[in-house]
């Protein structure tokens, strides 16, 4: 009799920082990765705590990825300002022999939820970083407009004050009693 080994990977979500330069200035931007992963769903709240942008990834290839993609965006939408940026990303579009989900499709939903849209291909390095680029850019923008729309009221947004909208040690705290735990 052949024995099976059955091992458990375990993929944690991740952070790392991006830096992009838009209009002279140096823009950093913490980026978050869930992998949109089930387990993480009870927890997700605390990653969208102070979110002001957001990238939803489906995988072109799989059709039921792209059906959840709605899900995630009204969870996105509930739980940060109505200001957020999104961007809709098919992945993995160098499999044009696999494709699931049409670019006419995913456009169209794009459009309808007034989401910016775009493929890439990680295998191929094609618009990855244009994705983030993108989507800190329009960041930058939208922070920028709050911030003349403000005008000269100096009461209006807080200056050189740190404000806490959670760490990691929060979310990890979180993690380590589990979603379901009692």
């Amino acid at each position: 009799m052949k024995r099976r080994r059955i091992q458990n990977v375990v993929a944690d979500t991740s952070t790392a920082p991006f830096y992009i330069r838009v209009d002279d200035k140096v823009v950093k931007a913490q980026i978050w990765d869930t992998a949109g992963q089930e387990r993480y769903r009870a927890i997700t709240s605390a990653y969208y705590r102070g979110a002001v942008g957001a990238l939803l990834v489906y995988d072109v290839t799989r059709h039921v990825t792209f059906e959840n993609v709605e899900r995630w965006l009204k969870e996105l939408r509930d739980h940060t300002d109505s200001n957020i940026v999104i961007m809709l990303v098919g992945n993995k579009a160098d499999l044009r022999h696999l494709r699931a989900v049409s670019t006419e499709d995913a456009q169209s939903f794009a459009e309808k939820e007034n989401t910016f849209f775009m493929e890439t291909s990680a295998l191929e390095s094609l618009n990855v970083e244009n994705a983030f680029t993108e989507v800190l850019t329009q960041i930058y923008r939208v922070v920028s407009r709050k911030a003349l729309d403000v005008g000269d009221d100096p009461a209006a947004l807080p200056k050189g004050q740190t404000i806490n909208i959670g760490t990691k040690d929060d979310v990890s705290a979180v993690k380590k009693t589990g979603c379901c735990s009692a």
